[in-house]
């Protein structure tokens, strides 16, 4: 989850406006962690309550035992966690009232964090995570063999070809402000409190704890994320704080079907657009839940509600020329959505043109064969945005007449006995040539040079392109007569080398002899 919002920041030029929800998400998770300290605090002394009264039997306290032993150590991890925020607090410039001095520092994080030779603080809390995990897999088994992952070991990261090569410092701690650095670890603290909760319960189980914890029955739900886009996917989980595996509750929610593993109920569904926005542009959104349970015989019902926040995905499309597209032309674009983060997988539609995806997310090529464009983009199944494009025409080159290799001027006129080669020059106009090199690729076709003298005309040579001796035409003239150089056609290459056939491109160039 917090690849997916990191690699979000990454893409958007942060504003305080993400400073404020970052710090928010932070305060949400912390919340959360502390609430879970206390219940698996009380759930170790259920434990312990459970086994004394029950007799202190030699195996009932070896499970006291184990279960002191996964507090203290969960307890050890929490407070390492909290030392580490401390000190990035204090790196970073300190408090400041509810908030902090700088809270999108990022230079002190890395710094901090990363150091200069793989020294930094990161690579020691990645340590003890793994370590903390190795400890736990001997009393929960779902929890993974690492809690810290690098790029090449995260199921998203490594479909990133940037992302999959960094380590676990670069790829939590690198280019983030003070206050995303704050969120990966509150994460990370309710990974562990997760797991921890986990290993409680089934000890629990093998003294009949939960029995004694149901004496207070609460109902919870935990979002991985209370801010989601959309077009992406919400989870969230709702269940009591204590249950048994002989206890099946019966759950269901306002956001449709719920599925029950091990007493937890998963929720899944599509965050959808719409609705008012609140002052930080959040769209707030609520779901609602049921749990019942058959308690001695009769079902009891806990209700649950949980609110999230939907940010609306904003196309921003950039470009050389985003306003107007040109007719017949490779035009490229890219259109992103920040706020899709690494769920962004675009799909290009329309009308009025060709679309084709390019190489890296989010590049497209507009080949216009209207007068009006209009670019669809959908991601996942959602659409997104459109874009309306107005489409001009390519700006007409300059048609040059050169004569022996220079330049001709009318006005000035030339010896009748010095006109020997006659050759075109096209040239681009140069913003255009600048901005698409492949479609500014011109030639003439056909080129006619005419000998008149009066009203009569002596000769007549026509050539396709490039230069054309006129050593014979010349011979026959003298002075006062007029050399008619007519560009018959010329003609356009685009990037997939069609052809377009420029009309009018030049007039006819008139110099007389002398």
């Amino acid at each position: 989850m917090m690849y997916l919002v990191l690699t979000a920041l990454l893409a958007l030029q942060v504003s305080s406006a993400i400073i404020l929800k970052f710090k928010y998400l932070d305060d949400s998770l912390m919340t959360v962690n502390n609430k879970t300290v206390g219940d698996n605090t009380g759930l170790v002394k259920g434990i312990a309550k459970a086994v004394a009264e029950g007799g202190n039997r030699a195996n009932d306290q070896k499970v006291v035992a184990q279960a002191n032993e996964v507090r203290t150590k969960t307890a050890e991890m929490v407070s390492y966690i909290h030392e580490l925020r401390e000190t990035i607090i204090t790196k970073s410039g300190g408090r400041e009232g509810e908030g902090y001095k700088n809270a999108g520092e990022e230079e002190a994080i890395a710094v901090t964090m990363i150091g200069g030779k793989r020294n930094g603080k990161a690579y020691e809390l990645e340590k003890k995570l793994n370590e903390y995990a190795a400890f736990m897999r001997q009393h929960n088994a779902n929890v993974p063999a690492k809690l810290a992952l690098g790029g090449s070991e995260d199921p998203t990261a490594r479909k990133d070809p940037d992302q999959r090569k960094k380590d676990f410092a670069h790829l939590n701690f690198e280019a983030t402000p003070l206050v995303a650095a704050l969120a990966v670890m509150a994460q990370k603290e309710t990974e562990i409190l997760k797991y921890e909760a986990d290993a409680l319960a089934s000890l629990a189980s093998k003294v009949g704890a939960d029995i004694i914890k149901f004496d207070k029955i609460l109902a919870t739900a935990s979002a991985e994320s209370k801010t989601v886009a959309a077009g992406t996917k919400y989870r969230a989980e709702m269940f009591l704080t204590a249950f048994s595996d002989a206890i099946s509750p019966k759950m269901s929610s306002s956001a449709g079907p719920v599925k029950v593993v091990n007493g937890r109920g998963q929720i899944e569904f599509t965050a959808a657009a719409g609705g008012a926005k609140n002052k930080d542009g959040l769209i707030e959104k609520q779901w609602t839940g049921k749990i019942t349970l058959n308690n001695n015989g009769r079902d009891t019902t806990f209700n649950v509600s949980q609110k999230y926040f939907v940010v609306e995905p904003e196309l921003q499309i950039q470009s050389a020329s985003v306003n107007a597209l040109y007719f017949k032309c490779g035009n490229r674009l890219n259109a992103q959505v920040p706020a899709l983060g690494a769920l962004y997988d675009p799909v290009f539609s329309g009308s009025g043109a060709s679309f084709t995806k390019g190489s890296k997310k989010g590049e497209v090529l507009i080949n216009p064969t209207a007068k009006q464009v209009t670019m669809n983009v959908s991601s996942g199944g959602v659409k997104i945005g459109s874009q309306t494009f107005d489409v001009r025409k390519t700006p007409k080159p300059d048609v040059v007449v050169l004569v022996n290799g220079r330049p001709v001027d009318p006005m000035r006129g030339l010896p009748a006995s010095s006109p020997r080669q006659v050759s075109v020059r096209v040239e681009p106009d140069e913003d255009f040539a600048r901005s698409f090199r492949e479609d500014a690729r011109y030639q003439a076709t056909q080129v006619k040079v005419t000998l008149g003298r009066g009203t009569d005309k002596i000769g007549e040579q026509v050539f396709p392109t490039g230069m054309a001796n006129i050593s014979g035409l010349m011979a026959k003239a003298r002075p006062g007569d007029k050399l008619v150089i007519q560009v018959g056609e010329v003609v356009r290459l685009n990037y997939k080398n069609d052809i377009e056939e420029i009309p009018n491109a030049s007039k006819p160039t008139i110099v007389t002899l002398n």
